[in-house]
């Protein structure tokens, strides 16, 4: 049974006067000293506040800052809008290692009669086959890392289990629902606050959209009503959105679909543009920085890539953009078409640096189940046919929904976490380094982990002087720093730095 109380928004975290911050900031700009809060007047809050934000001024509302805990939110929701930006911060409970026992699921208050009973239904068939299939894939997903462990001691039996728990459930999840419910901490800026709300119906979840970023206006607004009342824009009304002004397809066109699929060449990720002259730009671009017009282009970059020569390669932290020398990798830049799983794309786009182009599915969703199927699943015939009974169900009661006239953001919900994504991503050298260190990793989810190594091969045969030097932390840091494996006692078991890039990743 679905259950649904709806969202809980709770501002955790803020500053004391985030208005009077704002304008203290502001006056800082022409004071002899910095304005503290304490100091701003009620003129200068109706005078400059106005002026600040109607001038375009906005980095004053960048400082105040607002720690949300947002629960009983759809993962729609989440990929659509909330982390459809650059501008945020979260950590959210995670599908991949958090079981799902109970079907908890957003529930849109349009829904009535007959549309609220198939949706229903639909949500809690697809935890009856998220159990089952989390069941099924156990023995193989067992046999599998057993091979790779190789231990025999109860304490690794007993770390067999958990792990076997873990990937069975993180593959299990392709057939819950995008509605399914998920908390997570929620921090932004006061400035993305307004955008938020002046944006929200501009998505593909706006009415739950909408009610979740009332919500959090309201607390902010409890605790300092002039951060709103005296600055700000109204919310776009539905028509008011520029997407929303062209006409919408009647379904997605099948032969589009499937000639994106076949321009990616049998690839998960495909290269489609890229910086010529990538190579010589950014050697010549040490040069600069380092004043050393002696340097060879295979010099200079050997001094930027090399972690022997650069030691920031070696860090856990991701320091590039803070470093004068590494930030000569934004001068490369490369675009990619992929296609991934809602799932999958759900993480993809937490590496806020290398931005998709990401489709609004209520205009490229097709009438047929167009889905991912993981590979575990593949392998297995029974789960295979379970899974495809699920996608198809979840296909059927959408179809049912939009019959009765629901509208397409409500029916979108029932579709499950497997549905295919397709879209263009680019990012300049520097953030696909770290993207490709983390994703690169045999811990990475398989989706993410095959686009990333698809993006690197393509752009080792392209630039090879660039890429000698990239890999997982394990082959980044190997013999020149311990552990070579920052997953502590999460280790694959696979000594990837001694193959890498031919590596075969199992599971």
């Amino acid at each position: 049974m679905v259950t649904d109380g709806g969202a809980v928004v709770r501002l955790r975290n803020c500053f004391a006067a985030p208005y009077d911050d704002a304008i203290a900031a502001a006056r800082t700009c022409y004071a002899d000293h910095v304005v503290d809060a304490e100091e701003v007047t009620p003129g200068q809050r109706r005078r400059i506040g106005p002026q600040t934000y109607e001038g375009g001024h906005h980095t004053v509302y960048q400082h105040a800052t607002f720690e949300f805990s947002l629960s009983g939110i759809s993962r729609q929701l989440v990929w659509c809008f909330l982390h459809a930006h650059p501008f945020y911060n979260t950590e959210q409970q995670s599908q991949r290692y958090v079981p799902l026992p109970k079907a908890r699921a957003h529930m849109p208050a349009a829904l009535k009669g007959e549309a609220r009973e198939i949706y229903e239904r639909a949500v809690a068939d697809a935890w009856r086959a998220y159990a089952e299939l989390a069941e099924q894939l156990q023995p193989q997903t067992r046999a599998v890392l057993a091979e790779l462990r190789r231990g025999n001691s109860r304490r690794s039996a007993q770390r067999l289990q958990r792990e076997t728990q873990k990937k069975s459930i993180e593959t299990a999840r392709y057939v819950l629902p995008i509605a399914c419910h998920t908390a997570m901490v929620h921090t932004v800026s006061g400035i993305t606050l307004h955008r938020l709300r002046r944006m929200a119906a501009a998505c593909d979840a706006p009415t739950e959209a909408r009610a979740v970023v009332d919500a959090m206006v309201c607390e902010v607004s409890k605790l300092d009503p002039d951060f709103f009342s005296r600055i700000g824009e109204a919310p776009l009304e539905p028509g008011e959105v520029v997407e929303a002004a062209v006409a919408a397809p009647a379904s997605a066109d099948p032969a589009a679909l499937a000639a994106f699929d076949s321009s990616l060449e049998g690839r998960r990720s495909r290269l489609v543009d890229w910086s010529a002259r990538g190579p010589e730009v950014i050697a010549g671009a040490v040069r600069g920085v380092l004043g050393r017009a002696d340097l060879s282009d295979d010099e200079a970059l050997l001094l930027l890539l090399d972690p022997a020569h650069n030691r920031y390669r070696l860090d856990t932290l991701n320091v590039g953009v803070h470093s004068p020398l590494m930030r000569v990798l934004n001068h490369a830049h490369y675009t990619f078409r992929k296609k991934l799983s809602h799932t999958a794309d759900s993480q993809d786009q937490r590496h806020r640096m290398v931005p998709g182009s990401r489709p609004l599915m209520s205009r490229s969703v097709p009438d047929a189940p167009d889905v991912i199927e993981p590979a575990l699943i593949a392998a297995e015939p029974q789960s295979r046919a379970l899974f495809r009974e699920s996608v198809e169900a979840a296909w059927a009661a959408r179809a049912r929904l939009l019959k009765l006239g629901v509208a397409p953001e409500f029916a979108l919900y029932l579709l499950p976490n497997a549905t295919a994504l397709r879209f263009e991503e680019s990012g300049s050298l520097l953030h696909l380094l770290h993207k490709w260190t983390m994703r690169t990793c045999l811990s990475a989810q398989r989706e993410i982990y095959d686009a990333s190594m698809d993006e690197m091969a393509q752009v080792r045969a392209l630039h090879p002087q660039l890429m000698r030097h990239v890999g997982p932390p394990c082959v980044v840091r190997n013999g020149l720093i311990r552990p070579r494996c920052t997953e502590g006692r999460n280790f694959c078991g696979i000594p990837v730095w001694r193959s890498f890039p031919e590596v075969q990743r199992r599971i």
